[in-house]
């Protein structure tokens, strides 16, 4: 009896450990984009639109140089279930 309820303990808490690490909704991905994008210094300020769709994000908008505009599809890669970046951001410098 001990054994059938040990391996029933095992069961249980494997599938607590696998749905914990299920991959993120496409609005918490979108919510964590926002927050990360935000949050980051060197594209901070920029004015994004963000869609996620079965877990690729696209990003539109204008960041100031190549240096945010590449950081920013970094940091939302790293983003636990992003399947995918589709980089649309354009390039606007200050003062034009």
């Amino acid at each position: 009896m001990k054994t059938v309820a040990f391996a029933l303990v095992l069961v249980l808490l494997g599938a607590t450990i696998a749905a914990a690490q299920q991959a993120h909704t496409d609005d918490e991905i979108y919510d964590l984009v926002r927050r990360r994008l935000a949050g980051d210094p060197d594209v901070k300020g920029g004015a994004f639109d963000i869609a996620v769709v079965n877990g690729v994000v696209t990003l539109k908008g204008a960041v100031r140089s190549e240096k945010a505009k590449k950081k920013a599809e970094k940091l939302v890669k790293k983003i636990k279930g992003v399947k995918g970046v589709d980089n649309q951001l354009v390039i606007k410098p200050a003062g034009l």
